[in-house]
């Protein structure tokens, strides 16, 4: 399916962003940089704006999903805005009992431990998400008019992810239930897991045709699975759900059309990433993703190694070390961009999301540092 012809990308506002670049496998002069969770908590003027309102809510108001996407572009100079909102924001709009409580995360009102509860769940259908997306659609639309050439990458939870909130009823240190469930039953399992692709596939699928340039898929508990369970009964859901946006495609244009007049078609680029997956990392890669997102545990020329050298990289700053002097941050930042180089292409991230309690100022002098190498390599 082609994008609209006002679509970022089919316009070729982002398409020649260094981001999109980078995750098309072109290196760009500059590496470009953004960070996960760079929209939210870090940010006093996100805490002020959200004082007297949930998390779900303020996801669900266009204008102050907008608002805090926007505040870190403005303020770090970034290139690229992660969109504002939560992984679970599809599960309430399809009709599941959750909320995020404050210090804890996703709390459900009931956990789907047995066959019977997941036939229960896999009863409500994902379709109303077609028109229960409005206010999404609405705020990714309001953002990206305003971001002009810098792209919004739109992102969802992968369906392990949901699945693992949803069988454990909340957060949980070893996902105990949703593996036990997994090998228990497995029929239940599939449907449990085809239900979370199709919420959450719907879901990455509107931010993109509302405007967002990329989309990243998130398996934060990927890690406590091993590879033969993940191959097994995780990644064809998440190839499922990516699936929604895999389709999405628009014409390139070349920038000398009088040397040049061939159009390119392109996909929307993807992303997938996982915390703790470092064994996992081809696997994720062959669900259909463009680029691998990789955390702080392996360094990324062994994870361009394990990747066969063929794959964008996105990462891997620890974001503990955020808080360390600037010496030791600059070192290592400048560490992760020489390891980088040797993927075809690279996005500096964080291995994990930006901390509450990191200091703004640090964020902006990152984004510095990793812009100034890129213009002092290029003019070497």
């Amino acid at each position: 399916m082609n994008l609209d012809a006002q679509h970022p990308l089919s316009s070729g506002l982002t398409a020649d962003s260094s981001l999109i670049r980078a995750y098309q496998g072109v290196r760009p002069a500059q590496t470009p940089v953004w960070f996960m969770r760079q929209a939210g908590r870090s940010l006093p003027e996100y805490r002020d704006l959200r004082v007297g309102t949930d998390m779900l809510d303020a996801c669900l108001d266009p204008a102050m999903a907008s608002e805090i996407t926007l505040q870190p572009v403005r303020r770090h100079r970034v290139d690229a805005g992660i969109f504002f909102s939560d992984i679970v924001v599809p599960l309430r709009l399809v009709g599941v009992d959750v909320e995020i409580v404050p210090g804890r995360g996703p709390v459900l009102g009931t956990a789907v431990r047995t066959r019977a509860d997941v036939a229960t769940l896999v009863s409500l259908d994902p379709s109303v998400l077609d028109a229960g997306l409005a206010p999404i659609r609405e705020a990714v639309t309001r953002t990206t008019d305003e971001l002009g050439a810098t792209p919004l990458i739109g992102f969802a939870g992968a369906p392990f992810t949901l699945a693992a909130y949803l069988v454990e009823g909340g957060p949980s240190k070893d996902h105990i239930h949703a593996r036990t469930l997994m090998h228990a039953d497995p029929a239940a399992w599939a449907d449990l897991m085809a239900w979370t692709a199709a919420v959450t596939g719907r879901f990455l699928r509107a931010q993109v045709l509302a405007g967002a340039s990329a989309a990243q898929l998130f398996d934060s508990w990927a890690g406590a699975l091993s590879q033969a369970d993940y191959v097994r009964y995780v990644a064809p859901a998440s190839a499922q759900a990516i699936s929604h946006v895999r389709d999405l495609t628009y014409l390139e244009r070349p920038a000398d059309e009088a040397a040049d007049p061939q159009e390119v078609r392109r996909n929307v680029p993807v992303v997938h990433f996982g915390v703790g997956t470092g064994e996992l990392l081809a696997d994720m890669h062959a669900i259909g993703a463009d680029v691998v997102g990789v955390d702080y545990r392996i360094p990324l020329d062994e994870a361009n190694r394990r990747l066969g050298g063929t794959v964008p990289l996105q990462g891997n700053v620890d974001p503990a070390l955020l808080a360390a002097p600037w010496p030791v941050l600059e070192a290592h930042v400048l560490d992760v961009l020489e390891r980088g180089r040797s993927a075809p292409s690279h996005v500096l991230n964080l291995g994990h999301g930006v901390p509450p309690e990191t200091d703004p100022g640090v964020l902006t002098r990152l984004v510095g540092l990793v812009h100034e190498a890129g213009r002092a390599s290029a003019s070497a």
